[in-house]
């Protein structure tokens, strides 16, 4: 059915595909449908363009979301590919380059995180989030951080790996706070082994350490039974010869190991590396859960919400996920899920995973299967009920969002519902390291993708002027860069300032400049700034208004203003702290960015400059004796 709404644009549309149709061949490829300003509206893969690209001339048989897509298409671009494996490479690429809001697609798709040993004489442990890039050893991934700082904290109290950055690494001179609290061995400096000391000291040294690494790995692979089983034995060894003191230590390794044990709650035995995924459906949303398994370990949990997914199957949903799923990252040799294996487009799916892996030079065998007895189905049957866990917690979220919005669009008297909220904060100290802060609430609760910051840039504001700053963040919010790309910034329903009349007036003013229709509403705590008893400002009720008589109102419009302001005051902490580290360096006359590199390398932070001695410059390759001084005078009188 044709909704009325649309049919005057609609025709447009399909003029546009049918002028395309007529040049295409009937060959595999990808095509795109852009929109206005360029917006990329869907991109789709087909066997067939020309027979594909027809189909959505029939608009009679296209479902609603489909109808909007081709009222909206003013032109079309196409790329023919030689196979069909090939298209859907092609189409997974350019869903994460332009994010076209009629695609399947991940709401969240930065959730790979791994640990990072690097290649060094002395590797450092790490985390690292996203794609590996650094030359090493990586193991994952790991969709918890909290799991990955939990392991790399049991590693370090264990083996006493050191996770300083290389630049700090090269620059100490004495052991730093890690190495007092037992959480590394000081490699810097080689703690008890100067380069006076013989040599074989340091290879003695050397060799604790990479047998360190060693254990690291093997723990990292999933032997940390056989670990600990070594360490036992050589605990009782040191027990044996009376020698406490490293038998107690070896003790301490052990029962940190058996702390990345207890932390990993559900295992798979007797398997390989596996990804298990449960694909659910509540109320037209679609969830997909995903337990995670390195050497028969869980490396942890997580739920994914794809958007745009209403009439369309269970199976094309599941292939567009797990194309987007392993963009990043490399598939295990197993993948587990309740979504039939039987089914083609699942099989071109893995058929395009195999390839990318070629293509990287990469030959992995990827095994697809759906269990239907034993441990593997055990599990899947858990990870299904998280999946539609997840999506209860989900609809009661949609649920009590509504329910706000929908309250707060009845008290404001608004004649279109309310559906989206942007919430503005200014944060400094005097005037200095001033900031703007801006938050979004909508359906689905915090949109924290949209949120921005803005760094107050203007010249002609007196430092302090909060109306002022506000006037600079709402212009450069409403006409600036962000107002250039609606579907990526859509213009909310209400706005709302954090602050009473003058904040009113400041953000009128601009409003009325720029021709901005959009209604205001002001928060004031008031005289005692007491929550509970502010004060709201809109431009029909100047004289102000209380909500006391409907507290659930109350409560939302308070958790908004709460939230903008922790946004805001966090990027003004983390923004003066920057300039705090900036000023001790880059203000020391005579000092440039080599010099600079130099007192950094040799102290490690710029704090440690500070603390510095004048003799402690002096010692520094390129300062002379008056350049010592005339740092630590300056630091020192600053």
């Amino acid at each position: 059915m044709i909704t009325p709404s649309i049919v005057p644009s609609l025709k447009n549309g399909l003029d546009t595909i049918m002028a395309h149709v007529r040049t295409l061949p009937s060959k595999p490829g990808v095509y795109r449908m852009i929109g206005a300003r360029q917006k990329v509206l869907y991109v789709g893969k087909a066997l067939n363009l020309k027979n594909r690209v027809t189909s959505y001339t029939k608009s009679q048989n296209q479902p609603r979301r489909l109808q909007r897509m081709i009222s909206e298409t003013i032109s079309m671009e196409f790329v023919v590919t030689s196979s069909e494996v090939e298209a859907l490479l092609l189409e997974a690429n350019l869903i994460k380059r332009f994010d076209p809001p009629y695609n399947i697609r991940l709401k969240d798709d930065k959730f790979f995180s791994y640990i990072h040993l690097s290649e060094a004489p002395y590797p450092r442990l790490s985390k690292q989030r996203g794609r590996p890039h650094d030359k090493g050893d990586y193991f994952g991934p790991f969709v918890s951080i909290n799991a990955i700082d939990h392991v790399i904290l049991a590693l370090q109290k264990s083996f006493k790996i050191r996770s300083c950055a290389d630049s700090y690494f090269k620059g100490r001179t004495c052991p730093c706070l890690q190495y007092h609290i037992k959480r590394c061995s000081a490699p810097c400096i080689q703690k008890g082994v100067q380069k006076s000391a013989p040599k074989d000291a340091q290879e003695t040294y050397n060799k604790e350490y990479d047998l360190n690494i060693l254990n690291v790995k093997r723990v990292l692979n999933g032997k940390t039974q056989e670990v600990q089983h070594d360490l036992q034995e050589k605990m009782l060894a040191f027990s044996h010869k009376e020698k406490f003191e490293q038998a107690a230590l070896l003790r301490d390794q052990i029962k940190a190991l058996t702390s990345i044990q207890s932390h990993q709650n559900i295992n798979l035995k007797n398997s390989d590396d596996a990804d298990i995924f449960a694909l659910e459906s509540l109320g037209g949303q679609v969830c997909i859960q995903g337990f995670f398994y390195r050497n028969g370990s869980n490396y942890g949990t997580k739920s994914f919400f794809l958007k745009e997914t209403s009439d369309i199957s269970s199976s094309d949903v599941f292939q567009a996920f797990l194309l987007q799923f392993y963009e990043n990252t490399c598939p295990p040799s197993h993948i587990i899920s309740n979504i039939s294996m039987t089914d083609s487009l699942t099989k071109k799916a893995l058929i395009a995973l195999r390839e990318r892996l070629s293509q990287e030079g990469k030959n992995k065998t990827i095994h697809f299967h759906r269990p239907q007895r034993g441990e593997k189905l055990t599990i899947l049957e858990s990870v299904s009920k998280n999946a539609m866990e997840a999506l209860e917690r989900q609809n009661l979220t949609r649920k009590s969002a509504q329910e706000n919005l929908e309250n707060l669009t009845h008290i404001l008297s608004f004649t279109t519902p309310i559906q989206r909220i942007e919430v503005y904060d200014n944060s400094h100290i005097q005037g200095s390291n001033a900031i703007g802060g801006m938050i979004v609430s909508g359906v689905d609760g915090f949109e924290k993708k949209h949120y921005r910051k803005f760094n107050i840039k203007s010249d002609t504001i007196t430092p302090g002027d909060d109306f002022a700053m506000m006037k600079e963040v709402l212009k450069r919010r409403f006409k600036g860069s962000l107002s250039k790309d609606i579907n990526k910034s859509p213009l909310p329903d209400l706005v709302i300032i954090d602050g009473g009349k003058g904040q009113m007036s400041a953000a009128q003013e601009i409003f009325e400049a720029n021709d901005i229709k959009i209604p205001l509403l002001c928060i004031a705590k008031g005289v005692e700034r007491n929550a509970g008893n502010e004060t709201f400002f809109t431009k029909e009720t100047p004289q102000g208004f209380k909500l006391n008589h409907n507290k659930s109102a109350l409560y939302f419009l308070q958790r908004l203003r709460d939230e903008a302001h922790r946004f805001a005051i966090t990027f003004h902490r983390t923004k003066r702290t920057k300039s705090m580290v900036k000023s001790i360096l880059d203000g020391i006359p005579g000092v440039g960015a080599a010099r600079k590199k130099a007192l950094l390398h040799h102290f490690g932070t710029a704090q440690s400059v500070k603390a510095a001695s004048q003799k402690d410059f002096e010692a520094i390759d390129g300062i002379s004796k008056n350049l010592a001084k005339s740092i630590y005078s300056f630091i020192h009188s600053s």
